[in-house]
């Protein structure tokens, strides 16, 4: 990039920090931001992502970011409370979320005939997981109930990593031999994928265990500065991640495991994880907006169809608020609350990491038609979804159900 181009985005940063909360009242979120610029700038000609080495700059960029985002959400979530009083998210993870991977092959499958089953698996997969922050005034308003907001957060939270094996094993299969490494494993594919769900958790779950066990002991001996909790913190996200790839297990599987382990396992406080991903984590958000727009939106739009569009529009719709209205039967939710919390499954983070890293991975075929839909799946979704949160959310001011009035609340599974 030109000097004038990185003075120029970090000019934008700052003036986004400085009007934060007046922007969010006015509806324009982060994602909003950074995609736009993004997109200006690569229509533009000029490079953020330079053209020598650019693949592996991103495929670095979404790895960095998709490790921190799981291993932080997953350590933000209590698994005691989980089982306690979620109902709401355990229906929509146990029921929903498979339904939603069932209907999309079906929709994809239908809208693409020609393409394969893997294929029409993969583009249901990578579109599955949902992002609460596209969607941030839900989740903070106090109109909405509390039940509403942990049942979006906590969704949001686990979903990325409940996918990651339904998006590798399908892109395995999709891929055939041209996977990476899988044609080099005893017993062939089968081996490859049974070795990456299998492995990556375990290493995870020791990992982060043995590592808030460590930092328990060094925080009552007094060994830990309290500046150096957030690097233990990120070193811990990458040894999760590098450890189960040296074993052959899948290094995202492990960090989503390992965040698990390390967040339910930890007695001290937690809250250095939640202030570091405000603000490291934060600017690697940033960023990935800010490459999707430069770099794949423009790959969507030249490859953009009126298939693409179709799936997009659809998976936005019924293939995410059908399921979640049959998981959600018999909740004693109404008609509103299942519709609402059927639309806010926005798109956005883990959508594009899962597809860069795809791309980068594995030789799929339809590359191009996969870029297009998820595309196009997350741009609709960045502006509906934005502009959609602060009016339906306040709808629920005038209403009676049973949760009305709560406080609002910090709850796990919000990036």
């Amino acid at each position: 990039m030109s000097s004038e181009l990185v003075v120029g985005l970090l000019f934008l940063v700052a003036a986004y920090a400085l009007l934060s909360r007046v922007l969010e009242v006015r509806l324009i979120t982060l994602p909003m931001v950074f995609t736009a610029t993004g997109l200006v700038v690569g229509l533009a000609g000029a490079e953020i992502v330079p053209m020598h080495g650019g693949r592996e700059v991103v495929h670095m960029v979404a790895e960095v970011t998709l490790v921190l985002v799981l291993f932080s959400d997953a350590s933000r979530i209590s698994l005691r409370a989980l089982s306690g009083g979620f109902a709401i998210p355990v229906r929509m993870l146990l029921i929903g979320m498979p339904l939603t991977v069932l209907f999309g092959t079906l929709i994809a499958k239908w809208v693409s005939p020609d393409q394969s089953w893997a294929l029409a698996m993969l583009v249901a997969a990578i579109l599955t997981p949902t992002d609460a922050a596209l969607s941030q005034p839900v989740v903070t308003s106090d109109a909405v109930p509390g039940p509403i907001r942990r049942g979006i957060n906590v969704e949001s939270g686990l979903n990325d990593g409940l996918a990651l094996p339904i998006v590798l094993i399908a892109a395995t299969l999709a891929a055939g031999a041209g996977t990476i490494d899988a044609a080099q494993q005893p017993g062939g594919l089968a081996a490859f994928a049974l070795k990456q769900v299998v492995l990556g958790p375990l290493v995870g779950v020791a990992i982060g265990f043995g590592a808030a066990r460590l930092l328990d002991v060094a925080i009552r001996v007094g060994t830990l500065s309290e500046v150096y909790q957030g690097i233990f913190f990120l070193s811990i996200a990458f040894i999760a991640y590098f450890g189960a790839e040296l074993v052959g297990g899948n290094g995202f599987i492990a960090a989503f495991t390992g965040g698990l382990a390390f967040g339910n396992s930890l007695r001290a406080s937690a809250r250095f994880i939640e202030e570091f991903m405000e603000g490291e984590g934060r600017l690697l958000t940033m960023l990935t907006f800010l490459i999707f727009g430069a770099v794949l939106a423009p790959l969507g739009f030249q490859h953009a169809s009126l298939k693409t569009v179709a799936l997009a529009i659809l998976f936005l719709t019924v293939v995410r608020m059908l399921p979640i209205w049959l998981s959600l039967a018999g909740s004693g939710l109404g008609n509103y609350e299942k519709l609402f919390l059927g639309w806010f499954g926005p798109r956005g983070l883990a959508s594009i990491l899962f597809v860069l890293y795809v791309l980068e991975q594995f030789n799929v075929p339809g590359r191009d038609e996969l870029i297009a839909c998820v595309v196009l799946t997350v741009l609709i979704s960045i502006v509906a979804h934005g502009l959609t949160a602060s009016p339906l959310a306040a709808r629920f001011a005038g209403r009676t159900e049973a949760g009305r009035g709560e406080p609002a609340e910090k709850v796990p599974g919000d990036h």
